[in-house]
């Protein structure tokens, strides 16, 4: 270093390693990084919102086999929606849109998952072709699930006033009885004319060694 500064002149300096001289920024970077780790973990509430839901699901895969047990606390619970609403004298709007919702649901569970207008017979129509399960268009647990989640999100709405706007109830209980007629109708003709039964009544079994009976 002395020979090159009498050389290039007194001006002369050796050049330094800045990075070394400045350990604070690989401190900096270090810290930017942890900061980012942490970033992407999930908070608290996050945390407990996916416990809660992985238990949610426990529960409803334990309960795929209990049908009628899951019914029956459905039908319970309507009622208690029933009563609660009868009570209060109000919030008929949210009834209403309750009940499109559950009409919604109930022509799915009766309507096969493939359209035989659009996607062809999908069901036997003759004796002598092979028999194939009925498969909906809402499945039983979906449809259960769905109608219950309703009752239950219409029961908290009628805690709030927000949701109670003045209507003329028995107009509303027609036009439901209207439109309910109407689509059962509907469904009915579309039934009559494809030849489906939604139902397990009176399709057959086969029981071994080509004997066919009626299911009960």
């Amino acid at each position: 270093a002395e020979y090159m500064g009498v050389v290039f002149g007194s001006s002369y300096q050796e050049p330094r390693h800045h990075f070394l001289a400045e350990p604070s920024l690989l401190t900096h970077i270090i810290q930017s990084m942890e900061d980012g780790v942490a970033a992407n973990q999930p908070s608290f509430i996050e945390r407990v919102g996916r416990s809660l839901n992985r238990t949610l699901q426990i529960y409803l895969d334990k309960s795929t086999v209990h049908i009628k047990s899951r019914w029956i606390g459905t039908v319970i619970f309507a009622l208690l929606y029933a009563l609660r609403v009868y009570l209060i004298q109000g919030w008929y709007i949210v009834t209403y849109g309750l009940g499109i919702y559950l009409l919604n649901l109930f022509i799915g569970f009766l309507t096969p998952q493939f359209d035989p207008e659009t996607e062809g017979p999908m069901l036997p129509v003759r004796d002598s072709e092979e028999f194939r399960p009925f498969t909906r268009r809402v499945p039983e647990f979906k449809f259960w699930y769905s109608s219950t989640k309703a009752f239950l999100v219409a029961f908290l709405m009628t805690f709030f006033s927000l949701f109670n706007i003045p209507v003329f109830w028995p107009i509303l209980l027609l036009y439901f009885i209207i439109l309910f007629v109407l689509t059962m109708k509907r469904q009915i003709k579309h039934m009559i004319k494809y030849r489906y039964i939604p139902l397990s009544f009176g399709k057959q079994k086969y029981s071994g060694r080509g004997d066919v009976k009626n299911s009960k």
